[in-house]
């Protein structure tokens, strides 16, 4: 989730954070519920015969050849069952723009979330973070379980950017509040919960998501042995998942991403924008592995000629110039500049606190034709016929299968369409 370089306390802070999940999973297998959500006092009754019902999931951060480590059973069955995919991103390829494109349908440049930091000139002081909740930032475009809400399909969310925003009053039906604390299990916990009640009030529609792959991508590297054992943690939590399902007799198509993939980086490949530019010229709006820029009033003229200069490592463009493959420059909250940093190097404004230096880690947020940015798909249910690896496609095109699954309306004027998944999808 983060895009800011990997640094030496976010080791530190995942150490403690997978120390919390293994304390709260053991927590949780002597509790009567998951914290997460209330146990209902009915239940639906084990003969009954149920409905499929569609569960999106996101594991953040999970690359495709993750799956090739030997420690992912769950995913890769899932996948030979169902379909599989190495998924293109969108640019930037961070989380909260690419988890809106997911449920949305459309791309960043059209769904407002440009970026995990970004500003609104007709919000003058105001900047987007990943704590942000004012709804101005995020109902430009609808999301897939809003939708759904007004079609009369009950939805939930466990977890998903955005999920708790309110779109004229209108949520899902059931969510929680995003908690880092709450342990894989105690989120597959909760689904089921949900999944454990009347017909009336059981969601048809539900998401889940797991953040503990994307941060120890950043913390130790795509390649670590310790990020390999998160991917095996996480693979752990679809078998529960799974397995809790089958108990209650409960059908699913479950639709698995990521939203983006993983590279490496390091100390050595850092670009100082500052040595570049003067740096009373300029200020980032977001830095890392792509860089926002605005000019300091006065200094356009410097900034324009510092950034036209070539950079062995970075591109640079006005908003206006960024190359049509991106698909990214015309909605007003992207910045005037927008540096790409080659993958595997770093955009900074300036040298590294001394008690925040870059250290060995992982990074995304790249151009998302690079192979490291690629994405997690795996869809497996009744709804899906087994028919193997698909070729790649881009992630805009994850909502519009979902609306054929949950058998809403295609949707207008998306930017993507339900096509690379129509032999495999069995009919209405």
């Amino acid at each position: 989730m983060n895009d800011s370089p990997p640094r030496h306390s976010d080791a530190m802070k995942l150490t403690t954070r997978l120390f919390a999940v293994a304390l709260a999973a053991a927590l949780q297998a002597c509790a009567t519920a998951p914290v997460s959500a209330p146990r209902p006092a009915a239940i639906a009754a084990p003969s009954e015969a149920r409905a499929p019902v569609t569960i999106l999931i996101s594991i953040d951060g999970f690359k495709p050849d993750y799956l090739t480590r030997g420690v992912t059973p769950n995913l890769n069955a899932l996948a030979a069952s169902g379909i599989s995919a190495s998924m293109r991103p969108s640019f930037p390829s961070v989380t909260f723009p690419n988890h809106w494109t997911v449920v949305t349908g459309l791309r960043p440049d059209r769904h407002g979330i440009v970026g995990n930091r970004m500003e609104d000139a007709a919000h003058p002081g105001m900047t987007f973070t990943m704590q942000s909740e004012e709804p101005f930032w995020w109902t430009q475009a609808e999301p897939i379980w809003i939708t759904a809400e007004r079609a009369g399909i009950r939805t939930a969310t466990m977890f998903w950017p955005g999920a708790n925003i309110s779109f004229d009053g209108q949520r899902p039906s059931d969510w929680q509040q995003y908690g880092h604390e709450v342990s894989n299990r105690q989120r597959v916990d909760a689904v089921i919960d949900w999944l454990r009640r009347p017909l009336a009030t059981r969601p048809q529609f539900l998401t889940l998501y797991f953040d503990t792959v994307d941060s120890a991508g950043h913390a130790f590297g795509p390649d670590s042995p310790k990020t390999t054992d998160v991917v095996a943690d996480a693979d752990a939590a679809i078998g529960r998942l799974r397995a809790e399902l089958a108990v209650l007799g409960q059908p699913a198509n479950l639709v698995i991403v990521a939203d983006h993939g993983m590279a490496a980086t390091g100390p050595a490949r850092v670009i100082r924008f500052d040595q570049i530019a003067a740096p009373d010229s300029f200020r980032f709006v977001s830095g890392g592995t792509y860089a926002g820029i605005e000019p300091m009033p006065g200094k356009e003229a410097a900034l324009a000629a510092a950034i036209a200069l070539p950079n062995a490592h970075m591109q640079c463009w006005p908003k206006a110039q960024i190359p049509p493959a991106l698909h990214y420059g015309k909605h007003p909250r992207v910045p005037t500049y927008i540096c790409l940093a080659e993958s595997g190097w770093l955009i900074l404004d300036k040298a590294p606190a001394a008690d925040r230096p870059i250290r060995d880690g992982g990074a995304h947020g790249y151009d998302p034709a690079v192979p490291d940015m690629a994405a997690l798909f795996i869809a497996s249910g009744p709804a899906i016929r087994a028919s193997g690896t698909l070729p790649r496609f881009d992630n805009v095109d994850v909502a519009p299968m979902l609306r054929t699954l949950l058998k809403l309306p295609a949707g207008r004027d998306l930017d993507g369409d339900d096509r690379p998944f129509r032999g495999a999808l069995a009919p209405r």
